[in-house]
């Protein structure tokens, strides 16, 4: 008779027990649901911080950038004008600057700068071939006619060291022709004399 109440009491005792096994369960799903829940919230919330920052550091390095690259862009340009209007300065001034360091008429420069070239051309060529040295000696008779005609006694350029010694190389050379002849070949000792001057010239050019 005794037994029966224990077998009696012994299925409530099992349905308590799975009762309070089941809701510790679902406590800690949920506690994982809610867990899983937070980590999207907490990412979303850390986010949330984070580009305000960015934002922060972009704005701030772009106001240091660009007032730095828009004065590199104004000093580009000032260069680029500047550089244009000495160009055409350069290019109508009518004087240029020697390399000893004077200013002196460009169209002097360029006719005195003519005469060295040419004339050092016509003396160092060989004399065996008649062709080539006519046509050196003719280029450089040409020059020196037009030298003298242009600058001849020009108050400008007349004590300039450069006029000076053109003038003592076109001297030797035209003393020695009407003395010897003009197919007279030319002494080596002229002709270093000469080209000495054309080289002391062209220092001062």
């Amino acid at each position: 008779m005794a037994a029966f109440p224990a077998a009696r009491m012994c299925p409530l005792a099992i349905s308590n027990s799975a009762g309070r096994i089941n809701s510790r369960l679902q406590a800690r799903c949920h506690a994982g649901l809610s867990s899983e829940e937070a980590s999207p919230r907490r990412r979303f919330i850390i986010g949330g911080a984070i580009f305000p920052v960015l934002a922060f550091v972009n704005l701030k390095y772009e106001s240091m950038l660009l007032p730095a690259l828009a004065e590199e862009e104004s000093e580009a340009s000032e260069g680029k004008e500047e550089g244009v209007v000495g160009a055409l300065q350069s290019l109508f001034d009518p004087n240029e600057k020697t390399k000893s360091g004077k200013v002196l008429p460009k169209a002097y420069l360029k006719s005195a700068r003519e005469v060295v070239k040419t004339l050092r051309e016509s003396l160092k060529e060989d004399t065996k071939d008649n062709a080539k040295f006519r046509r050196t000696a003719d280029a450089a008779k040409e020059s020196i006619r037009e030298y003298l005609n242009g600058w001849r006694g020009q108050k400008s350029v007349v004590n300039e060291e450069s006029y000076v010694m053109l003038e003592k190389a076109i001297r030797s050379l035209a003393s020695f022709y009407s003395k010897a002849g003009p197919s007279a070949p030319l002494p080596e000792e002229v002709k270093s004399e000469i080209l000495s001057e054309l080289t002391t010239a062209e220092e001062f050019l």
